[in-house]
């Protein structure tokens, strides 16, 4: 397996956690209405890009057995988007640390093909129009424009439009994934609760604020996953239970749960009891992100290690 070479960069695609997601309609085409909070957690995905004549990835890590053919890989879709917008026609060596679940409910497919998407117009030294690249985003994927943001963002639209969320506190994730992938397409489809309504608010002045807030709203896919899934509910009755836990929610279609905790050392214990309670779930303590990952210069012979803050 290559190794990232001389001039490589390196990025980290973090988890995208959707502290709300009401589904608020749907288009004539099919396509699903939503609005939803998104923040993006200190646990991720990396990628590593080196100069390469032609184009290849590689997936290492955790979940790398979970992605699908190299064909219909979204980091490749993204990167040969890149550069036929941007008329590069030299190639690069990808290699993609596969930390997050797949078909999880947070982002990890967009995420890492947006983090291409920075990852690789830094090492091609393009800068194409924004417009141009949130259009090539969107085109990719509902979750990619908002993962390209990267920052605490309202989302709406089919996720094409997005908006800087007001500053919020700061607050630590638990994630918990039970192990069961499950299909966006398969639980929007079974989805037959009327559209709900807008829940945007404006800016909060602490956690029990924030907490305050988001209590009323609420994942309109949740049911239907957990009717799908039943672990859904395990889950987010686990987090429940947990002590300091402020708020217990799935992300995106699921399977993926979180729970809202104020501080690190609550997280962090919530989740070692979680992990010896359910050894078989993956569990991870992890703040609220307030910056998107930088690109950075990769070493020579960089290790493909765990993300910061698992």
């Amino acid at each position: 397996m290559a190794e990232p070479g001389r001039g490589g960069l390196t990025v980290h695609a973090p988890a995208k956690v959707n502290l709300y997601l009401h589904v608020t309609g749907r288009r004539a085409d099919g396509y699903h209405l939503l609005d939803s909070l998104v923040v993006f957690a200190g646990v991720a995905d990396r990628l590593v890009a080196s100069p390469a004549p032609v184009l290849t990835f590689e997936a290492r890590g955790p979940f790398a057995g979970g992605l699908g053919a190299a064909d219909d890989n979204l980091v490749l879709r993204a990167a040969d988007g890149l550069a036929e917008l941007a008329g590069v026609r030299t190639g690069a060596a990808i290699v993609l640390e596969k930390n997050l679940p797949v078909a999880a409910g947070i982002g990890g497919g967009s995420a890492d093909a947006a983090a291409a998407l920075r990852l690789l117009a830094r090492l091609w030294k393009v800068r194409p129009r924004p417009d141009a690249l949130a259009d090539l985003a969107a085109g990719l994927g509902a979750d990619l424009p908002v993962c390209l943001f990267g920052r605490p963002a309202f989302l709406s639209g089919v996720g094409e439009a997005v908006t800087p969320a007001p500053a919020l506190p700061d607050a630590w994730l638990v994630l918990v994934n039970p192990g069961v992938a499950l299909a966006t397409a398969e639980v929007f489809s079974r989805r037959t609760a009327p559209p709900g309504t807008p829940g945007r608010f404006p800016p909060v002045a602490d956690l029990d604020d924030l907490v305050r807030v988001l209590a009323p709203l609420r994942n309109d896919l949740a049911e239907v996953a957990a009717g799908l899934v039943p672990q859904v509910g395990f889950a987010l009755a686990a987090l429940d239970r947990l002590p300091g836990c402020r708020l217990a929610r799935m992300s995106g279609s699921g399977a993926t749960c979180f729970g809202l905790f104020a501080t690190a050392d609550a997280a962090r214990a919530a989740a070692r009891r979680l992990r010896r309670d359910r050894p078989g779930w993956w569990v991870r303590a992890a703040p609220i992100l307030r910056r998107r990952a930088p690109v950075r210069v990769a070493a020579r012979d960089l290790p493909v290690s765990a993300a910061p803050n698992r």
